[in-house]
Order: structure tokens, then C-alpha cells, then sequence
């Protein structure tokens, strides 16, 4: 099914003239519009055509042709039967999006009676009016050199599978139309601009040697468990007979089975299912990742008797890697120095991306050093990024925060560490994605659970993560009732922390002394959802120091996938005395010399136990100091209070609150 866009000029003089009449061009409308209906019911077998609308002297109209019917024949039995004599006949195919458009114009115009009823007849109307399938389509040149297609294999470095092929195409003997489709493809890359390169010059060959009877061709993009319109993607199937589907997989690479992998399957075998249905009317091409060797073993599994042609990138040794630099050299008319072909390593294997980032990178500083020196003192953006110094509100309210020296160390590591990631992607070199699940150990009051909301802020705010949210969660949230539920309710809390981080709090009352129970499905479900989720989360652990090692020991699956550990140590004396301040001033109350050397001897003491709480003890002096200034200043004479002592607290003010003799009993389990 092919969409087409046909002008030609009006010999009628009469016509033209009569057109500028308002009113005579809404009555010979209606005039056209009936000999159209009339036409395309003789010949609705074999498409339809339309009136659109007339500028000036020209006529423009719309087709859709099914099969392989002739369009300058039909266009031309169209203009007849509707009484147009016409010149300079000009027609071009378009896209369904464009001629949808064209069909919308005509009703207005009162060329045709009712759009949408055109568009149900060829089932054309899913396409259109579909929220659950979303596609694009684009056009291949009307015409190409055969030469160029050759030479643009051979800039992509896909001479071991693309120029076979074109070879192939080339030497079979050329069809009148297209007669159906011995193999289909796979295309195999993770980089988007020669994926597309790779199947725009397959199918551009395909074209030109008419094994494929449109310029049009649709393509996709499918993510393993997408959800989408069976319906809708039949009919834009349909919608190509005689042209081209291209299938965009964006599955990852290879991983161990995960909460998609049944999701998965079933999307590969709709997709097969449809493409089998139209396999010798449709051309489908299969797009996915280079290192992808599980999805693309499920696609050969519902495929069948198909039979496949992979299309891929070259894994180039030093020498030929050299000679595809020495060619970009060549299109750039730049000489090569040996700076370009230091970095090349003599027992690596280079892709193709990895050469062009390694030209990019030397035909930049080229162009600074050598062709316009006068900028070689100007620092590139990377630079400047890298030397960029972490920022926004929470960075700032968390150097502001008392102690906690490691954590701020910490963090500043972290974002360093991601900042080396956006290096190594500029540079072409391929590493794992990176994780950023943590360990926070301390005692309690040490600020955990405050640090890890300000970092999931700095997160956001840094660019690293989308949401900077935080989702606290102890045991008690994360194991279920019965059998079965752990792990569903482990997953809705990932997918709830999405985009910011999630907070397990003693996460090692999740272990249990017994094997095979709730805990162990959580902690099972928990490393496979770290893994799988790490693009975009961080999983922080927090507890106390001893339990959390012990908690790590026992678990490889989960130390493995931590990446940095911070330490909270409880505060010193000084440091209780001055968040002491903060929370004064932050409450509106300065706290008096004397009354600040009273809690400094109070904090040194209460620091002998090792659960006396850190800054929730701090505050809890605090508040019961309020109350003591206000059962003070009640005693007095109304008249006689000032402001200043309604917002000061004094040595009088400093009572020292109930402090366990012992440390608790801590608890890890159902009792805890």
C-alpha cells in the first residue's frame, strides 16, 4: 500500500476563472466530490484517489494505491472521469502521517464526504487514532548511485556482511514489481546513527533493484514487556505491503534472567507472529544491539523457516583499524599524524564508533593546535565539566551540616566517579554501567537517613539521577505474609524509588537463621532489582556498623554490588555543642555561654553510652529545655518578661534527660 501526492496545471481556463467565485468553487466541489465517490466505488479494489484542493492554476490530489497498480495511470483515469484536462503531471510518494493530513484538507475543502470513513476502509484508522502504537515513518531517495551505496558500506565498516549483500541484491536480475521476499534482516549495533545508516543503504539497494515496491518504510522502537496495540500493529503492517517494517529492539545486553524475561518473550513472539503473517508482503528489519546474543537466540526460536541475513560492523585488528582512520582523514582533507595512531593498540579488536571517537577527539584538538592555534588556550566543555565542582541547594545544606567529614568525602567521590563515566563514553571506551548502591553504617542519630535525602537531591540536581527522591524502608515493609508476596512487594518498591534512592534501614533484620524463608526472597529479589534498576536508583543500606559487615559477609551478591561504604561516626563534644546552636537558631533561641559549658559536660558524659542517640539526644536536651525555660519565665510577672528571655535559654534552662545505664539489646528479626 503505497500513499501518493499528485499536482498537475489546468488547462481549463474557464475552470480556473470560475474557481475565484467563492461560491462557484464550494458548488463545483460538490460536483467533484460526487464523480469522485462514483469513481472510487467502480475501483475500490485497486485504491483511492481525491481531490485535495486547487492553487491557482494547479490541482493537487491524493492516492492511496494498493498491490501494484500503476499511479500515473490511475491519477490520469481519475482526472478524466472527474472532467480535469490537465498538463506537467507531477506525482510523488509521501507518508501516511502527510497524506492523513491531505485527506483532513479535502473534507474541509468538501472534496470528499467524510475522512475517517476512507481511512476504516483500508484500515488505516488504528494507525491514526492509536495511543497504544507509537511509529514513525520516513522516505528512501527516488534515486541513487549504486557506487555510493558501495562506498558508504565501506565508510561504516561493514564489509564482511553489508557489501556481500549488496552484491547479492545487485546480481539478481531486476523485477518489474516486487515479488516477494527471499530473506529478511538483522541489523546488529549499538550505535544509532550507523544503525540507521546500515539499513537505510540495505534498503536503498533494495529499492533501486525493485525488491521492494515503496520509497516508504516504517519504523519502531520495542523494550522488552512493552505493552502495545496487537491491532494497531497489524494494521501497520498492512499499511506496508510492498514496503518496508523496520523493528528497533532496544534490548540490553546479555544479563542473567530478570523480572523481564518472560515479559520479554512474549514480546518477541508478537512481534514474530506478525511479521510471519506478512513476511512475503512486508520486508522486516530486525535492529538489535551488537552484544545481544540471548534476545536475538528468542527471535531465531519464533521466526521458523525464515531465513535471515545478519548485517553488522567489522571488528577491525591495528591495521585495518589504521587504514579506516587514514579514510576519514581522506573525507575530511586533513593529513594524519601519528598522534592519531598512537592510541591504537596492536592485540585490540576496534568497532567502528571506537575509530570515530578516536578520529573526532584527534580532529579536534587538530583543528586548536594546527589549523586555528589562536584557540589553543581556549579548554573544551569536558574540561570545564569535569573541573566543575559539585552544586545546588542540598550540596550546599549538606557541607553546611555538623561532621560527618567521611560522608561529605564520600559523595564528592561518588559524583567524581560519575563525572569519569561521561569520560570514558567520550572517549569510545565501553564500561559496565556504573552502580552507586551504598553502605551507610553509625549509630543511631548520626544523620543516615538525613544524608541520604540530601544525597538523592544532589543526585537530581547534579544531573545523575531523575527524580532525587527518597523511599525509606525497613523490614517490616519489604516481607510479605505469605509465600509468594515478598517479591512483588520488593519490586513495587523499586519501581517506587525509581529515579532517587531507596532507603533499607537495618537491613540485616532481613536475614533469618532459618534458610528459604521471607528474608532470603527479599534479599534475592533485592540483588536482582539492584542490578536491573541501577541505570537510574541508588540503594542505600543503613544500620550498625558490626551487624551491617556481618550482614555483607553473608551476602556476596549484595557486597559485590555496593560501591562505596560511609562511615558515621558518632559526634564529638564540640561537634554536640555546636548542632546544639544550629537547632537553637534554627528554632529561633540562642543558647548562653554558660548554659553551652553545662551541655558540653552533659554531651561528654552521655557519650560514655554507646546508645545515648547523637543529635536525637541533642535534641531532646533541647526541647526539654524549652519546657524548663517556659515553666521559668511562667513563674514571672507577665510585665515583666523581656523579648530577649523569651528566646534565650540559660544554664537554669539545662536538665539532663533519662539515659540507659546499659546498652540496648539489638534486636535483628520478627522481634525487632
Amino acid at each position: 500500500m503505497k500513499f501518493y501526492k499528485a499536482t498537475a496545471v489546468l488547462t481549463d481556463e474557464k475552470w480556473v476563472e470560475q474557481n475565484n467565485d467563492r461560491r462557484i468553487e464550494r458548488e463545483n466541489a460538490r460536483k467533484i466530490s460526487v464523480k469522485s465517490e462514483d469513481y472510487n466505488q467502480k475501483r475500490k479494489d485497486y485504491g483511492y484517489t481525491f481531490v485535495v484542493d486547487f492553487e491557482h492554476e494547479q490541482i493537487i490530489c491524493g492516492m492511496i494505491v494498493s498491490d501494484r497498480n500503476d499511479p500515473e495511470k490511475s491519477i490520469r483515469s481519475f482526472l478524466k472521469a472527474i472532467g480535469m484536462n490537465v498538463r506537467d503531471l507531477e506525482f510523488n510518494e509521501i507518508t501516511f502521517s502527510y497524506f492523513a493530513s491531505m485527506l483532513s484538507r479535502a473534507e474541509a475543502g468538501d472534496y470528499i464526504d467524510d475522512e475517517a470513513e476512507i481511512l476504516e476502509q483500508f484500515d488505516l484508522d488504528r494507525l491514526r487514532n492509536s495511543y497504544k502504537l507509537e511509529y514513525g515513518e520516513n522516505l528512501l531517495p527516488a534515486v541513487t548511485e549504486k557506487d555510493d551505496l558501495y562506498r558508504t558500506a565501506k565508510q561504516l565498516l561493514a564489509t564482511e556482511t553489508l557489501l556481500p549483500e549488496l552484491d547479492r541484491i545487485y546480481s539478481g536480475k531486476s523485477k518489474s514489481a516486487a515479488a516477494g521476499h527471499p530473506v529478511h534482516y538483522f541489523v546488529e549495533t549499538a550505535d544509532r546513527d550507523t544503525r540507521k545508516s546500515l539499513y537505510r543503504t540495505l534498503l536503498q539497494a533494495l529499492y533501486d533493484c525493485k525488491r521492494v515496491g515503496s520509497r516508504r518504510y516504517c519504523f519502531m522502537d520495542f523494550r522488552p514487556g512493552q505493552r502495545f496495540s496487537h491491532t494497531a500493529y497489524d494494521f501497520l503492517y498492512k499499511s506496508c505491503k510492498d514496503g518496508v517494517v523496520v523493528v528497533r529492539y532496544l534490548a540490553g545486553e546479555d544479563n542473567e534472567e530478570d523480572e523481564f524475561a518472560t515479559a520479554e518473550t512474549e514480546t518477541i513472539s508478537i512481534i514474530c507472529e506478525t511479521m510471519m503473517k506478512y513476511r512475503n508482503r512486508v520486508l522486516t528489519v530486525f535492529c538489535l544491539p551488537r552484544v545481544c546474543e540471548k534476545t536475538k537466540k528468542l527471535f531465531f526460536e519464533n521466526l521458523g523457516s525464515v531465513s535471515m541475513v545478519e548485517i553488522k560492523e567489522d571488528l577491525a585488528n591495528s591495521e585495518k583499524s589504521a587504514k579506516y582512520l587514514q579514510m576519514l582523514c581522506k573525507q575530511r582533507r586533513i593529513r594524519p599524524d601519528k598522534k592519531l595512531f598512537s592510541g591504537l593498540e596492536s592485540e585490540k579488536m576496534y568497532l567502528p564508533e571506537e575509530l570515530r571517537n578516536i578520529f573526532e577527539e584527534w580532529y579536534n584538538n587538530k583543528m586548536k593546535t594546527v589549523i586555528f592555534p589562536q584557540y589553543r588556550d581556549i579548554s573544551g566543555c569536558r574540561k570545564e565539566a569535569l573541573k566543575e565542582k559539585a552544586h545546588g541547594n542540598a550540596y550546599n545544606d549538606l557541607q553546611d551540616m555538623i561532621g560527618l567529614e567521611n560522608a561529605k568525602e564520600v559523595i564528592v567521590k561518588a559524583l567524581d566517579y560519575y563525572k569519569l563515566q561521561r569520560l570514558y563514553k567520550d572517549k569510545g571506551i565501553k564500561q559496565d554501567r556504573p552502580a552507586m548502591h551504598m553502605v551507610f553504617t553509625g549509630n543511631p542519630g548520626t544523620a543516615k537517613t538525613t544524608v541520604a535525602r540530601l544525597f538523592a537531591r544532589i543526585m537530581k540536581e547534579n544531573g545523575l539521577l531523575s527524580k532525587g527522591h527518597l523511599v525509606e524502608v525497613g523490614r517490616s515493609d519489604l516481607v510479605g505474609k505469605y509465600v509468594g508476596w515478598t517479591a512483588q512487594i520488593v519490586k513495587d518498591k523499586f519501581k517506587k524509588a525509581m529515579g532517587g534512592v531507596l532507603f533499607i534501614d537495618e537491613a540485616y533484620s532481613l536475614v533469618e537463621n532459618r534458610n528459604g524463608l521471607y528474608g532470603d526472597e527479599a534479599i534475592n529479589t533485592i540483588v536482582q532489582e539492584m542490578e536491573n534498576r541501577r541505570e537510574d536508583l541508588v540503594v542505600i543500606f543503613a544500620g550498625y556498623p558490626t551487624e551491617m559487615e556481618e550482614f555483607l559477609s553473608k551476602n556476596p551478591g549484595l557486597r559485590s554490588r555496593v560501591a562505596f561504604h560511609v562511615p558515621f561516626a558518632d559526634y564529638t563534644t564540640e561537634e554536640l555543642c555546636l548542632i546544639a546552636k544550629h537547632i537553637g537558631k534554627s528554632k529561633g533561641i540562642t543558647i548562653t555561654d554558660k548554659a553551652i559549658t553545662k551541655l558540653s559536660a552533659l554531651f561528654e558524659t552521655a557519650r560514655q553510652n554507646d546508645d545515648f542517640g547523637n543529635g536525637r539526644y541533642v535534641r531532646n536536651v533541647i526541647e526539654l529545655s524549652k519546657m524548663n525555660q517556659a515553666s521559668r519565665l511562667i513563674k514571672m510577672d507577665p510585665d515583666k518578661i523581656t523579648e530577649k528571655e523569651l528566646t534565650v535559654i540559660c544554664e537554669a534552662d539545662i536538665e539532663t534527660p533519662a539515659v540507659k545505664t546499659e546498652p540496648a539489646k539489638r534486636k535483628i528479626g520478627f522481634g525487632a
